[in-house]
């Protein structure tokens, strides 16, 4: 996988032989006369740069076709259209909020129906299909925030048997850790605000798409609504990933050490990491992923402890979004979530003291220490004694992490295999 993020295939020509993809920052073309189209007309309708990108993850990712849009919502949308007014769609109950918001405020406004499911439940979900009628099934693995496990495989069998087509927002993981169309998914989106573009510099989104005829249908939305990724924010994707595989398998190993500490932190109430052996879903992760990834949540039981370790944090960074070279920390409740109401977000099991972290490239020890005297000023707050509670030591190098994290992986994929 690193080697093919460096080597993509070329499919634009370029006379000078430049190593790095040339950038057609162009809105328009000359034609080859008032009568004869050339291969590119208008950047809406498509530009080198923007094919060579979506070639690119459409190689990466074993898809017929990708396209790239100019964000991960936009990309959803377009999805959204392959369902008619009268259908039906299903989706987990722990979703991305950009993604709660389109399908409970936009999608009954289009007449389209949608029942919120575990989808960590095959039966659950397999009684929430209407063969004939469900069109689509709407998949994240891990979920956001919460980073429940739900099986691909077998969820997508489920769905086809239905007749439903089945899309996995793969963003926490990217095709460096799982690719859902090998699982038997039809389209794969991932957000290229995350770890494609990796430096919090660009807002994108891709599809990479099993099918050519459903490739089609989702081009034409593309470009009908005018939702493609502009030349320079493609550029700035194809740079990100020829670092993507170095900078989530740093991330990684680090999540790791950081899961492993929080665990064992008396403040702390409960991890969620697919990476950690006591995960729920940790075996069946193990199957579909090649890692733990670098975002993972937990809950402290008070909202002012979980606020404090937030707002005194120095190296991560307070913001929504996660897969940057930066380490970001968040309140889901408050913010990226905010849009779901309070009801329904008790009503799925999404607390507000619960904190989101996204590990970044930085030394792991830093990050450690830095969560130490966070925790120290939270347990002060709250009243908690934390004298007794031993300094952060520093994990094991980078490399040591990210083998004793590849160790770990294989451990739960033996355990699956023999259950």
């Amino acid at each position: 996988m690193a080697t093919r993020l460096v080597h993509p295939p070329k499919v634009t020509s370029d006379p000078y032989g430049a190593v790095a993809p040339p950038l057609y920052q162009t809105a328009t073309f000359h034609q080859l006369s008032a009568v004869e189209c050339g291969e590119y007309d208008y950047s809406r309708s498509g530009n080198p740069t923007r094919a060579q990108l979506e070639a690119q993850m459409a190689a990466l990712e074993g898809a017929d076709r990708a396209l790239a849009f100019c964000s991960g919502m936009a990309a959803l949308s377009a999805v959204l259209r392959l369902v008619a007014s009268g259908e039906h769609v299903v989706a987990g109950d722990d979703l991305y909020g950009g993604t709660s918001r389109l399908l409970a405020q936009v999608a009954p406004g289009l007449g389209i129906e949608v029942a919120n499911v575990d989808t960590a439940d095959i039966e659950a979900t397999r009684a929430a299909l209407v063969p004939g009628r469900t069109k689509l099934l709407m998949l994240e693995s891990p979920t956001n925030p919460r980073m429940q496990i739900c099986d691909i495989a077998a969820l997508s069998r489920v769905a086809h048997e239905a007749g439903a087509l089945v899309v996995v927002d793969n963003s926490i993981m990217a095709p460096v850790f799982q690719q859902p169309l090998a699982l038997g998914a039809d389209i794969s989106m991932t957000s290229a605000t995350k770890f494609i573009g990796g430096h919090s510099d660009i807002t994108g989104g891709t599809l990479s798409i099993r099918g050519r005829e459903l490739a089609q249908r989702l081009s034409f939305v593309q470009n009908a609504e005018g939702a493609g990724l502009g030349p320079f924010d493609c550029w700035l994707a194809l740079r990100g990933l020829k670092t993507m595989a170095l900078r989530m398998e740093r991330a990684a190993a680090s999540a790791a050490a950081l899961a492993a500490w929080l665990q064992a932190h008396p403040l702390v109430r409960r991890v969620n990491y697919p990476g950690l052996p006591g995960h729920a879903g940790a075996a069946v992760h193990a199957t579909q992923a090649s890692a733990g990834g670098s975002l993972l949540s937990f809950e402290t039981g008070s909202v002012e402890a979980s606020r404090v370790v937030v707002e005194e944090t120095a190296l991560f960074r307070v913001t929504v979004s996660f897969g940057s070279v930066t380490s970001l920390i968040s309140l889901p409740c408050y913010m990226s979530h905010a849009s779901i109401p309070a009801a329904m977000r008790a009503a799925r099991g999404l607390p507000d003291d619960l904190v989101r972290i996204s590990v970044g490239i930085e030394d792991p020890a830093d990050l450690l220490a830095d969560l130490d005297q966070a925790f120290r000023k939270a347990m002060a707050k709250v009243g908690m004694e934390a004298s007794g509670v031993p300094p952060a030591r520093p994990p094991a190098s980078g490399r040591e992490a990210e083998l004793l994290a590849r160790i770990a992986l294989l451990e739960a994929q033996l355990h699956a295999q023999a259950a």
